[in-house]
């Protein structure tokens, strides 16, 4: 599978659009480029069985987030508050930024 250049950032607020947790919002925890995925705060919870070791003595079955392709998830947008997509925009300065198409706010800080 080749790598996607993805729009998507570490602590993005993104809304699930497809899937077993459609319609929740979290924010994004890791971008994995190599396999197009991203793993979201609070969503795609799976159950893992844990050996006991020095960290977890007890060991035990743990709940932990799990990858989802980054094609399932659409930003949303910190001022209008609603899904989008992205559209980049370069400044006078050469910078290229993140825009809100539907209320042209930046999204980058």
């Amino acid at each position: 599978m080749n790598a996607v250049k993805t729009r998507i950032k570490k602590d993005d607020k993104v809304k699930i659009i497809t899937g077993k947790d459609k319609g929740k919002i979290g924010k994004i925890l890791k971008v994995v480029n190599k396999t197009n995925r991203v793993i979201v705060e609070n969503i795609n919870i799976v159950k893992s069985h844990q050996k006991p070791n020095m960290k977890n003595p007890q060991g035990g079955i743990i709940s932990k987030e799990s990858p989802i392709d980054f094609s399932n998830v659409m930003l949303m947008c910190n001022h209008c508050m609603t899904p989008i997509r992205i559209k980049m925009k370069t400044l006078e300065d050469g910078k290229k930024v993140r825009v809100c198409p539907k209320c042209s706010e930046t999204i980058d800080a």
